[in-house]
């Protein structure tokens, strides 16, 4: 029997899981096996946004970001999590590959080359992704632990909820995935 490995899942965080950093995210698990997991939370912002990012990293001058497609000035980064928080990572449709791309599933795939925020910026890139800084991970064991101690619900990813633009309605949306109104949900729980 394979292990019952987690990639291209959601993980809900439950009202009482006992971390602040991660009240109300819901992480896109990207990689999980028997060495850890790591994955992206989806939910939450950065400061910083995309033209600024672009320019600090020298894609481009500050005078042409004034000059991005709507699309690509408006793009959001993310707070992908507590860990190396100036790396940055494109979680995104699968109809953009690079040498560097993790296929996560079919439909998403994770690239953390700056070569993607080049077509990004030229309008370009796959249809759908989110930027994020940081990432959130855990060591052997510990995830399965979290899981195991009501710290995270968990259940498949869907695209719409994975790519939407309204950060506040994500939470909400992965528990309806589950059947779940967050205003029923308790931070107590228990086992049958």
């Amino acid at each position: 029997m394979s292990e019952p490995w987690l990639d291209g899942q959601f993980l809900i965080a439950m009202p009482g899981m006992g971390d602040s950093r991660f009240e109300r995210t819901v992480v896109y698990l990207c990689a999980h096996s028997a060495e850890g997991a790591m994955g992206l939370v989806i939910n939450r912002s950065q400061e910083m946004v995309f033209p600024d990012l672009l320019v600090q990293l020298g894609i481009m001058e500050e005078h042409e970001a004034i000059k991005l497609p709507p699309k690509t000035r408006d793009f959001m980064v993310r707070d992908g999590g507590p860990v190396e928080r100036s790396r940055g990572f494109v979680l995104h449709s699968g109809d953009y590959q690079a040498d560097s791309s993790l296929e996560v599933t079919p439909e998403i795939s994770l690239t953390a080359t700056v070569d993607i925020l080049r077509a990004i910026s030229r309008g370009g890139g796959p249809e759908q992704a989110l930027m994020a800084l940081g990432y959130s991970g855990w060591g052997p064991g510990q995830l399965e632990a979290e899981i195991a101690g009501n710290g995270w619900l968990t259940c498949e990813a869907a695209s719409d909820v994975v790519f939407a633009s309204d950060l506040s309605q994500i939470y909400p949306r992965a528990l309806a995935l589950l059947g779940i109104d967050t205003l029923n949900l308790s931070q107590y729980s228990g086992r049958a």
